[in-house]
């Protein structure tokens, strides 16, 4: 981040240094400001329709099914973070030395994909369901239990590496301590996707594997996830789920190298690399999911609640007749008995 900028004003042989926040485009170039281009104002008023949008058939998909609750949070924490950044940038695009709509965007588009991937790792667990836990190298529980706090760690990182960013720029000092902060959480969200593609693969290797050996013992049998497994939906599902996630991790990946050469870096001056991998990825990624969207793909399979085993829970009635002070004791037992045999003994007396 610059706190100055140097403008040529009556001629080239005066030059007179003009404070940042005084710059207009009439007295200072575009490339010292906090963008180093003139931003283009159509990609992102065109992001911010299209996320928009998609936030829109997200709730809308939940308010007709009343299914995927956590993921539609998930999925609309990031598409709104995601609206913020671009609004952020069209901010900017009025005066691009202005620093809140650099701060909004900075902050918004770094943190939103956080969200997003929250979204996708609440999915894996189901599909493993689908296909029978037993092909997991994991149980499926521990997707959620592993990848999520891993998320928000990331999420924390980047969120106070920014603040301190923030916070160091507004009163002069170095904001390298918060940009770092800020490049370990993206690293983190980096590694933790890698090993979520990783195992999602192991996941689909062993399931094919296991499927040649054994046939279609390897999968789970439940005529309700045969029904899923068979159709068309389902199939786009995990199309599209493998999708948005190369997208999400490419622009992660993409976001680190851009932020490691500091705020001036040749990245951060690529107008044309930030509308691609950073705009275009992310808008992959949320509107394949808005066409193939798992509460539909699903159906009422979405918030079923299943056992470590894939099976559904359902309350086990001789567990719970064996609860203390569930079951009768034996002297009431015995008093109950007579008194039933006494009545059935009067029935047949009375030819009943």
């Amino acid at each position: 981040m610059s706190g100055q900028a140097g403008a040529a004003a009556g001629g080239t042989a005066n030059v007179t240094q003009i404070s940042f926040k005084d710059c207009t485009p009439a007295i200072c170039p575009y490339d010292k400001s906090f963008y180093m281009y003139r931003i283009d104002i159509v990609p992102n008023a065109v992001f911010t329709g299209m996320f928009s949008l998609s936030l829109i058939l997200f709730l809308a998909v939940f308010i007709f099914t009343r299914r995927g609750g956590t993921f539609t949070i998930a999925m609309t924490l990031g598409l709104i973070c995601e609206i913020l950044g671009y609004v952020g940038r069209i901010m900017s695009w009025e005066n691009q030395w202005s620093e809140n709509g650099f701060l909004i965007q900075i902050c918004c588009l770094t943190i939103a994909p956080a969200f997003l991937a929250a979204g996708i790792y609440l999915c894996i667990r189901r599909i493993v369901f689908a296909f029978g836990p037993e092909n997991s190298r994991i149980p499926p529980k521990y997707y959620t239990r592993i990848f999520i706090p891993c998320d928000i760690v990331s999420l924390v990182l980047q969120a106070a590496g920014g603040g301190l960013a923030s916070a160091a720029f507004h009163t002069g000092k170095s904001t390298t301590a918060g940009d770092n902060i800020m490049i370990a959480g993206l690293a983190f969200q980096v590694f933790t996707l890698l090993v979520f593609v990783i195992l999602s693969v192991d996941f689909c290797i062993n399931t094919l594997r296991r499927r040649r050996a054994l046939g279609t013992a390897a999968l789970d049998q439940d005529p309700e996830l045969v029904a899923i497994r068979r159709s068309w939906m389902f199939k786009g599902f995990l199309f599209a789920l493998a999708l948005s996630t190369i997208c999400i991790f490419w622009r992660s990946v993409f976001r680190v190298a851009e932020l490691s050469k500091g705020w001036e870096g040749p990245l951060m001056k690529r107008q044309d690399l930030f509308i691609g991998f950073e705009g275009v990825m992310i808008t992959v990624a949320v509107w394949v999911l808005n066409i193939f969207h798992p509460s539909i793909c699903f159906g009422a399979l979405m918030d079923r609640k299943f056992g470590d085993d894939g099976k559904e829970k359902n309350v086990d009635i001789a567990q719970f007749e064996m609860l203390p002070g569930t079951k009768p004791s034996t002297a009431g037992s015995l008093t109950t008995d007579a008194h039933d045999s006494s009545r059935n003994t009067s029935d047949l007396e009375r030819g009943v």
